[in-house]
């Protein structure tokens, strides 16, 4: 197909007519007919636009096939602006993610601190209640703009590409700290735990509990600061990846169900 038949055929798809879809693309009706006429090319703004605009790459648009079908139609072109955005959108989440960790955790701290309920229990909602609001702040700050990023195939531009790749691989050498001591408390706060609960320090880590809560909480809110930014990277650099994945997941779910009907 041609570059005008495969706009007709995409604006077709939609049910939009000629003037329906000049005024998506902030243009002219006559605009639209000659491309889909093949009487002309839009400008490279143009033609992000359209690609954005459908969800397919440019590529797509611009190369002729002589197939009745195009893959390359189910890919989604990822521009500069929206792939920082969901890095942002992502980073602005991880935050109050790892603050309601620290407060969660922290509400189990009175029980073990005070002996009177009156007071531990007025602490405990308090303490909970403040981290559950959190959570739910963080969770608010997702745009379901964002969602086609995680169901489609992606495209991007080959240069900004390259630099997010390599932002990618920065962040990753930065967080690896913070991942590594997130991981190292938790496990100091459970062990712990379990050397007590099964009296192999016998007794004497008991009045060091509260510590041990706030080290599970702390390693926490380290992993829910930084796995979040990083599977954003993630999701972007390694998309093929992502898309393998989620088929496999999905061809994984319909064998069991065929199994459970049939």
């Amino acid at each position: 197909m041609t570059f005008g038949e495969k706009v007709r055929k995409l604006r077709k798809e939609d049910g939009l007519s000629q003037e329906a879809l000049a005024e998506e693309l902030d243009t002219t009706r006559q605009a639209v007919s000659k491309w889909e006429n093949d009487q002309g090319y839009p400008d490279t703004e143009k033609l992000l636009t359209i690609a954005t605009y459908f969800g397919v790459s440019i590529d797509y648009l611009l190369k002729q096939s002589y197939g009745t079908s195009a893959p390359e139609a189910e890919t989604y072109y990822v521009s500069d602006e929206m792939a920082e955005g969901y890095v942002d959108q992502m980073t602005k989440m991880a935050r109050p993610f790892s603050w309601s960790a620290v407060l969660i955790a922290s509400a189990f701290v009175p029980y073990l601190l005070f002996t009177r309920p009156a007071v531990y229990a007025f602490l405990i909602v308090l303490l909970g209640s403040a981290g559950l609001l959190t959570f739910i702040y963080a969770v608010s700050k997702e745009s379901k703009k964002y969602d086609v990023l995680t169901t489609k195939p992606l495209t991007f531009d080959h240069t900004y590409l390259s630099q997010l790749t390599e932002q990618y691989e920065q962040i990753k050498k930065r967080f690896s700290i913070w991942i590594g001591a997130g991981i190292t408390f938790i496990i100091i706060g459970v062990l712990s735990f379990a050397l007590e609960e099964n009296g192999i320090t016998q007794g004497y880590l008991t009045a060091y509990y509260p510590v041990f809560v706030l080290l599970i909480g702390i390693g926490a809110a380290a992993l829910f600061r930084t796995l979040p930014v990083l599977a954003a990277y993630q999701l972007l650099v390694h998309n093929e990846q992502h898309i393998q994945a989620l088929q496999a997941r999905s061809e994984k779910k319909w064998r069991k169900l065929w199994k459970e009907w049939f």
